[in-house]
This record gives C-alpha cells, structure tokens and sequence, in this order.
C-alpha cells in the first residue's frame, strides 16, 4: 500500500464527522475516472495529474469540493463558494447520506463536465488583483530584499493567500507577527497551506 493509500485509508477510518457520507462521496468519485490521491490533508481525486476535486468533513455539514468550479455550467445550481475570497473552488454541501444519494447522477456529471474541461486545457481567468498589502508587508519587504524576492516569487495565488491573512486582524502588532511567523515559508516558496 502506498503513503497516499494508506493516508487516504486513515482520513477515512478515522473520519469524526460525516464518516458514512464522506465513504459515499469517495464511491462515487471512484466510479469516475479520476484517480485517488492524498493532498493537503484530505483525499484529491485527479485526472492525469490535474487536481479536479475533493472531499471534506465539517461540522455542520460534509462536501464535494470541485478545484476549477467556476467553469462547471452547474443545472442544478448545487455549487457555492467556500468563501468569500474564493475565486475557483466551487463545492457542494451535504448534510444527510439522502442528499448524497440524491444527487449521485449530478454529481457524476459534473465530474465528467470537470474532467473534460481539464482535456481541453480551460483555464479559470482571473481578474487583477488589486489587493492592498498591509503597512506591515510593505515595510518588511522595503527592509529586507531577500524576503522581497522571495515573496515576489511566490504563485500569485500564494501571495493573496498571504496578504488576505495578514490584513486580517486590526492591530497592527498582530498583522506584524502574522508576518513574522510566516517568513520561513515564504523563503521557501510555501504557501500557508502546503506541507
């Protein structure tokens, strides 16, 4: 058994909230073509390589989580925005094993809509982010061209991720110590949520 098997496995035997549902969810993303995988701490389903969706376990509810969501022409009017920052993922939330059940033949569709946008190569366009960097970044990347570099190197959605976490709190201390802890990663090109 592989690392990732054998990871997936665990998610799933060890799943506190939504264990029947999400075992639902991972059968029908199996039935599909995509291929099972373990990424940022949850099961991935992919399509030669390309991320297409994902399940996760919340409290109040479990979901389907589909990466380019945004481009799936969604009938059913089923996909919501985990966020209100989220400009791609789109996902679909469930809250009882009949609703799964329920929407078996929607969701093998959109799996199928997602697999064939990844074949033709689309690509969801973003606008210009016009985020505003905090007083804090900008005086952390004027003293210090090593991170400067370093953060100008990261994917531009690395870098949102950044700023819209350390633009969070109100205090200028604790946006300036959100930033001081994160400097090792951004040296290294992590984003906040990779491994």
């Amino acid at each position: 058994m592989s690392t990732a098997e054998t990871k997936v496995a665990s998610f799933f035997a060890n799943a506190k909230n939504w264990r029947e549902e999400l075992g639902v969810l991972r059968g029908i993303l199996c039935e599909s073509p995509l291929t099972e995988d373990f990424k940022w701490q949850s099961p991935c389903y992919t399509f030669e390589n390309a991320n297409i969706a994902t399940v996760w376990g919340f409290t109040d509810y479990c979901t389907v989580s589909f990466f380019k969501g945004v481009l799936l022409k969604d009938p059913q009017g089923i996909l919501v925005a985990p966020g209100e920052n989220s400009r791609s993922v789109r996902m679909v939330k469930f809250t009882s094993l009949a609703q799964i059940v329920g929407a078996k033949d929607t969701l093998h569709s959109y799996i199928l809509e997602a697999i064939e946008a990844e074949k033709a190569g689309l690509k969801v366009t973003f606008e210009k982010d016009d985020l505003a960097y905090p007083d804090e970044l900008e005086s952390k990347l004027a003293e210090d061209p090593d991170f400067s570099a370093a953060f100008d190197a990261l994917t531009p959605g690395r870098r949102r991720g950044y700023v819209l976490h350390f633009t969070q709190p109100k205090q200028s201390k604790t946006r300036a110590s959100r930033i001081e802890k994160h400097v090792p990663r951004i040296m290294i090109g992590k984003g906040m949520h990779d491994r």
